[in-house]
């Protein structure tokens, strides 16, 4: 059997006590338990926690549990809301379901002036003559939709 040379400490500012190499890298024929170390012999760590370290660590526990939080009142949030029946009236239309033609102003026709004291008076084309459309906030209802309900998703392909 071979006697090794002297092995080398390792040395590290978070260890206690150094590390020894241990004798199964020199003979790896040898398996015994006399190889094994013993609990007492394994290395400590020092923890050297300052300020700075203290304060990087609460800010990344109150980031995550924000990260956490926020979408998780949101969501309780909007369950609450699609509990609640909607009743408030359509701010548009005022709960009636129907707005005034914007080009004929309710009349159902429209005059357009040609010239020279003449005169053309014809339906309106954007409400057929009605003078009213649906209001395209509460699609008739004449009950505001909530804020999430007028989005109307569409898709362009």
């Amino acid at each position: 059997m071979s006697i090794a040379p002297s092995l080398p400490r390792l040395r590290s500012p978070f260890l206690c006590c150094p590390l020894k190499l241990s004798s199964s890298f020199s003979s790896l024929s040898h398996k015994s338990a006399r190889n094994q170390r013993s609990p007492a012999s394994y290395p400590s760590i020092r923890a050297d926690l300052d300020q700075n370290t203290v304060v990087a660590i609460s800010v990344g526990v109150v980031s995550v549990a924000i990260g956490i939080g926020i979408p998780v009142f949101y969501e309780t949030q909007i369950d609450n809301a699609a509990k609640r029946e909607n009743t408030q009236p359509c701010f548009p239309c005022d709960g009636s379901g129907a707005q005034k033609c914007r080009f004929c102003l309710g009349t159902g026709s429209v005059t357009v002036e040609l010239g020279g004291d003449e005169k053309e008076v014809s339906r309106c084309i954007n409400c057929d003559g009605v003078g009213s459309l649906t209001c395209t906030t509460c699609q008739g209802s004449g009950i505001q939709p909530r804020y999430l309900d007028r989005r109307e998703f569409k898709d362009d392909d």
